[in-house]
Parts: C-alpha cells; structure tokens; sequence
C-alpha cells in the first residue's frame, strides 16, 4: 500500500497479532452494522432500534478506543487492566443493546440498583476515553458539566438550576434521549460513521500521497512553492481527517522542512501549516465532526452546510495563499527545483480516481440527496476504481489495512463525541443553558454585534480545550437561539460563526494548539509562530462577522447575483489586507507602514458586505496605490507610505 504520509497516533502496529484480529473484526463488524442501518436493511423482517444501534457502536467502537488508545503514553502493549476495561464495556454495553426495547419504551430513569452499577461503569469508561483522546482538560470539563445535575440548586446567580439524584443523573446520562445515545450517538451513527469510512478508504487506497503530488506538480513551479504546496495539500488533507492537530502532525512532516529549506522562516512555516492544516476541517466536501453536528441541531441537509461552508472555506485559503505569494515576492524566494515536480500530466492520470470519487460524492450530496448513504456509494465506487492500477489495487493486505484505518478514525473520533452527551445532559436538564444565554445577550445589551462579540471570545474560551465539537454543541445550545431571536439574524449563519469562532483558539496564543505543534516540528518559538499564524488567518476573524450580517456569502436568503457580487468584493478586499500585511504589492513592490495601513483599511471596507463601506474603500485603495506610483517616480525618496 501506498504510504500516507499519516502519522500513527495510536499503538495499533504494537498490537498482537491476535488484539489486531481483535481490532479487525470489531471495526469490520461495526460497518457491516452502519451499513445495515443507514441502508434501512433487515432479516426476517427485524431491523435495527435506534437504541440497539447506538448500544452496539458503544460496545464496539469504545472498546476499539481502549484498544488503541493507551491510558500512558509509554504503554505501548496493552496492559491488563484495559483488557479488564475492554471486556467491560463491550458487555455492558450489549446487555444494554439487548434491553434496548425496554429501555426505549419504558425507560430505566431512575435505574434499578444493579444498572445504576453498570450505567456508572460506562460513564467512567466514556471519561476515559475522552481522557485519552482530547486530554485532561477535556476529561474535567465533560465531569464537571456531567455531574452538575447534582448540584445545581446550590449554585448561585445564573449558575442557580434544577438539581437530581445521583440515580437519576447517571440515568439520564446513559439511558435519557438526550444523553449517550442523544446527539452524540445519532450524529455518530446516522452520519458521522459514513464519511470516517470513506476518509479512510482515499487515506487507505494513498489520497494523502496524490494530494500532496498533486498540489506540488501545480504549485511547486511557482514563487514559493512549499509554502503554497502546504496550504493546498493540507487542505484537502484536512478535510478527509477532520482534525487540525493530526493534519499537522501528518502533512506537517512533509511540507514544514521543505519550506525551511527553500528559506521560509522556521516560525513562518510552522504558521502556514497551522493554518492551513486548521482550516482543512471547513473545507467540502467532507468536513469535521461539527458539520455534522450541525445536520442533526438545526435539522438540515449536510448539502445545504456543505455549500453554505463553501465560499468561507475559499475565501480563507485565498488569504493564505496571497500571503504566502507575496511573502516569497518580497523575500526573494524561489520554487521548488525541477526535479523535485511531479508532472501534471502523469499526476493527474495516476490520481484521477481520487478527484473522480469527490466529485461523485459532490454529485451525490447537493444533486442526489443521498445525505448519510452518499459516502458509502462514493466508498464503493473507490474500492471499485481501485482496481485500474496496481498501486491502489486491494490485495487481501490491503484490505485489511483499510479496515484497521477506518476503524482508528471511527475509534478516535468516537472517543471525542461520546461525551458531549455528559455535557448536553449537564446544560439541558438543570435549565442552565438558558440563563446562561439571557447573561450572554444582556451584555451585549441591545447592540447586536456587541452581543456577537461576546460569543465570539465565549467561542474562543472554550475552543481553548482544541475541541471544537464540545465548543460548538455548548454555544449551540446557550447562545445561538437568543442570539438568533435577538438580532433576527440567519439561524445557518449563526452557527457556522460558532463553528468559526471555537476554531480561533488552535491558532490565536495564548493557547494555539495547531501552531504550537507545528512550531515544535520546525524547531521555531511557539509563541512566535501563534502570533504569524494569527496574520496568516487573519480571514478568520472577520469573515463570520460577514456572513452573519449578509448570509449572501453562504448562499442563504439571496440571489446568486448578490452572492457572487459579494464573493467578489471580498476576493478584492482580502488581496488588498494581505498586500498591506506583509507590505508587497504586486508589479509595485514594497510599500511603507502608513501604505499597508492604508491598503489593509481599504481592504476590510471594500470586503465588509455593505455598499457604503465599499464606496469608501475603493477610492481609498486606487489614491494609496496611485501615490505610491508617484512617489515611486522620484529617486531616493524614502516614506511612510513607499519604500
């Protein structure tokens, strides 16, 4: 098989050989139930219960996590006790499968004495895993907000709610509609679980390898090349992982030493890979998890998210790439030698079945609302194609390797989502969510964008965690319906700026976690390289402000005419900011401190959705540019405003 360029996060390959049959079988078995269910199959006439379903994932794929997933990092075999965990869980969770009926008609709140025992095992189990997974901070914020049902009503202020018992909690928590087998499992199992299959049938079948070729036969011959190669191939890349951190950790290692060596700054490559590597996960057609939590809050399409995500998504790569463009103008930087580009010609015949497949997923989507069977078609049609060259043709080996990368993402990601249930629970039923959301509005008084900055930097708080799944369902929950109701504002849009806003965090110091990691891989200053990628990005902290105001640029409530008027203003206004962030305009040259100030402002007011402001920031722009020519005209003259 193809080597992916997927660095291996997980102690699978340390495995025994009979834990990796284990591993195999577990994950065979859990697709062969997805399939079963979103296809709406049945034998003898049974099928599956929503309950019996999303029990099952439990007893399979957090099984895989403990398999996977060591409780240290130097446990590279696995230990005893998570054998013991391992062999819990799955029980646990099929003698609930197996009661499903019960527990969905009658209901088990409050649990008998016995289950209370078992539903507390797998609640610790769920812990665990978001332990090993997101992290300790991850781990205290789902206990807290899980366990705070049972104080509650001693609280103060807004925090004052409705409390329960301990029996009641633990049964909201695992048997409740709103717990466990709520949200997290619905979007797991109804959504999430086709599209981890098809990442990891193109990450399997060598999609990172083409992507990465692919960017580099087009972008390699340019100024900049490596840079320009980072931004696209983590993009694609990040958007089949879904995840920053491990985008940057797999392409990072690749694109980071080659930028170095064609003389990009440490700090500076390690940014451009963080943010490009973050904004992978809004990038269609597969996106993160958050996506598809969005599907199932707002009861939407994942087409109509996938195109509403869209324009954002080219926007914020079109800011990365002029950056990257003019920095190597103004540095002097060259391509990458010839030697080292692919051709394009051959590239795209040996790769052609990866672009094939995303278009038909595409197709699929937005023309056939297919919705949750759509990627297992696409999935098909790729192990199908797979066999039109030897490289990417599924011997029994690769097969099988196939099944061990599916089942790492469907384990991984698993582990993150399972316990945003012990956080809904937490927020919902002590009515907590609801003051929380009236404090939040009444800061912002009767100001609408006041009211969107607070949750902007409530965004950013909880993003710090870097996960943003958790982030978005609590301000999902707290802030977007009053913020909605208050400002008569795009319920789609508003969403998405949570989304926006909760990434922040991975690239904005103090915490930056994408941009840390990446400055460890090129041996920069982390704190550095956070504060470059914040330029680098800068798309990313005024865009959702756009959208909210004018949802035109997510396709909502508007004309394609205006929609493609705005998509323009915007193209314009970002290639001005970037001409004024790193100082280089194109055919000009450099430009001084009071010319970048200028141009950025124009820029920010010909892309900000409204006809006044644009009015005001293209003359701007042409008189900053026109006496920057003039000045240019005579010799020796240093300024403000023309170097």
């Amino acid at each position: 098989m193809q080597k992916t360029g997927m660095a291996e996060t997980t102690r699978y390959e340390s495995l025994p050989t009979f834990l990796k049959v284990l591993f195999i079988v577990l994950s065979s078995v859990g697709m062969g139930l997805a399939v079963f269910r979103i296809f709406h199959l049945s034998i003898m006439g049974y099928t599956l219960l929503d309950y019996g379903y999303y029990y099952l994932l439990f007893a399979i794929y957090l099984s895989c996590a403990f398999l996977i997933l060591p409780a240290r990092k130097k446990d590279r075999r696995v230990p005893w006790f998570d054998l013991v965990a391992i062999t819990l869980i799955f029980g646990i969770a099929f003698y609930f499968f197996l009661n499903s009926w019960e527990i969905m008609i009658r209901g088990w709140v409050p649990p008998s004495p016995g289950n209370f025992l078992l539903a507390c095992i797998l609640i610790l189990a769920v812990l665990e895993g978001a332990r090993r997974m997101g992290g300790k901070i991850y781990l205290v914020i789902a206990l807290v907000i899980g366990l705070y049902p049972l104080i509650a009503e001693h609280m103060p202020g807004v925090l004052w709610g409705r409390s329960f018992s301990i029996i009641e909690t633990v049964g909201l928590h695992v048997f409740g509609s709103e717990g466990l087998i709520g949200l997290p499992s619905r979007v797991m199992g109804d959504l999430i679980i086709g599209f981890l299959i098809f990442a990891g049938v193109l990450i399997a079948s060598g999609a990172g390898d083409f992507f990465m070729k692919l960017a580099t036969a087009f972008l390699g011959r340019f100024r900049g090349g490596p840079a320009k190669v980072a931004v696209v191939a983590s993009g694609f890349f990040g958007s089949l992982s879904g995840s920053a951190l491990s985008n940057v950790a797999s392409t990072g290692s690749f694109t980071i030493p080659m930028m170095k060596r064609l003389g990009y700054p440490s700090e500076y490559a390690g940014a451009i890979e963080a943010c490009a590597s973050t904004g992978g996960v809004l990038m269609p057609p597969v996106m993160g998890a958050v996506a598809f939590i969005m599907c199932v809050v707002l009861g939407m399409e994942y087409a109509v998210i996938m195109v509403a995500a869209a324009i954002p998504a080219i926007l914020y790569y079109w800011g990365l790439l002029l950056q990257v463009d003019l920095y190597a103008a103004k540095a002097g930087l060259s391509r990458l030698p010839q030697e080292e580009i692919p051709s394009i010609r051959q590239t795209l015949r040996e790769g052609w079945p990866f672009l094939f497949v995303l278009a038909f997923l595409v197709w699929g989507l937005a023309y056939m609302r297919w919705e949750a069977q759509a990627p297992f078609y696409a999935s098909g049609l790729m192990i199908l194609l797979s066999f039109t060259s030897k490289k990417t043709r599924l011997t029994p080996k690769r097969i099988v390797e196939t099944i061990a990368m599916i089942g790492k993402l469907v384990a991984q990601t698993m582990a993150i989502v399972f316990p945003i249930g012990l956080i809904i629970v937490g927020l919902t039923s002590t009515g907590v969510s609801a003051a929380l959301t009236a404090t939040v509005v009444s800061l912002g008084g009767e100001t609408i964008i006041i009211v969107l900055a607070v949750g902007a930097i409530a965004c950013y708080i909880l993003g710090m965690i870097g996960l943003l799944a958790p982030a978005y369902i609590f301000l999902a929950v707290t802030l977007a319906p009053s913020v909605i109701v208050a400002g008569n504002l795009n319920e789609l849009s508003v969403h998405l700026f949570i989304m926006y806003y909760a990434m922040l965090s991975l690239i904005t110091p103090p915490v930056a976690l994408a941009a840390f990691l990446a400055s460890t891989i090129a041996g920069a200053n982390a704190m550095k390289t956070g504060f470059r990628a914040m330029r680098l990005g800068i798309v990313l902290y005024f865009i959702p402000f756009f959208f909210v105001f004018n949802p035109a640029l997510i396709l909502q409530d508007s004309s394609l005419l205006e929609t493609l008027w705005l998509f323009i203003q915007c193209l314009l206004g970002i290639a001005l900011i970037a001409a004024g962030l790193e100082g280089y305009i194109w055919k000009v040259g450099k430009i001084g401190w009071l010319a970048r100030l200028l141009l950025g402002s124009a820029g920010f007011l010909i892309a900000f959705p409204d006809l006044k402001t644009t009015l005001i920031g293209v003359p701007l722009a042409l008189l900053t540019i026109a006496i920057i020519l003039i000045l240019r005209r005579r010799p020796g003259k240093v300024t403000a405003i023309a170097t």
